[in-house]
């Protein structure tokens, strides 16, 4: 059995959508980031960064797993399955997981920072982040436009991992227009049971990019601006 501590944010859900797909049991520890639950001492004894997803492990002596992009290896292995075993398969699939976690999360979280949470609007900073996540979906495209999947003809954690950030671009203020293929996959992928449960833990979210949904937008990057200016 897995505790999964975890909050409704794209790199939650990696983890939420991994154990659904993984059919592993967990249960699910919310963790009030915005309350500061990250920052008790018990959290901070499992996760050391003071940030989530992390995973206690309950059949392997409590093992306690941090970083979202290290937990998907872990219950990959785990289960055996959504990570190949074959040492080209393993490679492709780790490096398009390194890609989501070097480059299109951090990406995304700063055109999040300065788009919708920094009360003065740097257009430069603004500008400088929507072109590069533009720029990473880009890459995204041509290589599903070549595959299936992104690693190739498997789905993988890797789709898991990059899905639950480019599910969430227009938060970003990032247009996925004229992406046929990375739209293609974004919908196929959106369609899976077990994604939809995954973005669902530990709540679900509003539809915090629709038209009518202005007010808890802006209260929801009120509280998140209280996390990033800490």
């Amino acid at each position: 059995m897995i505790d999964l501590y975890t909050s409704p944010t794209p790199n939650g859900h990696k983890a939420s959508i991994a154990l659904e797909e993984m059919e592993i049991p967990y249960d699910v520890r919310p963790v009030n980031i915005l309350g500061g639950d990250q920052f008790q001492p018990e959290f901070v004894k499992i996760s050391p960064n003071s940030k989530i997803p992390t995973i206690v492990d309950r059949d392997e002596d409590n093992f306690a797993v941090f970083e979202s992009g290290a937990i998907l290896i872990y219950l990959a292995e785990k289960c055996g399955r959504f990570l190949p075993t074959d040492l080209r398969g393993r490679s492709r699939t780790i490096q398009w997981l390194m890609f989501q976690i070097g480059g299109v999360g951090p990406m995304m979280g700063q055109a999040n920072v300065f788009f919708r949470y920094m009360p003065e609007k740097i257009e430069v900073a603004i500008s400088r982040y929507q072109n590069e996540c533009r720029r990473l979906f880009e890459v995204l495209d041509a290589q599903l436009g070549r595959t299936e999947w992104l690693a190739g003809d498997e789905y993988t954690i890797a789709d898991m991992a990059n899905w639950a950030w480019v599910r969430t671009h227009n938060w970003s203020g990032v247009s996925v227009d004229g992406l046929e293929n990375l739209q293609r996959w974004r919908t196929t992928m959106g369609e899976r049971p077990a994604c939809r449960r995954g973005v669902e833990i530990p709540v679900k979210l509003p539809d915090l990019t629709s038209d009518n949904a202005d007010k808890m937008a802006e209260e929801f990057a009120k509280n998140a601006r209280n996390i990033v200016q800490k």
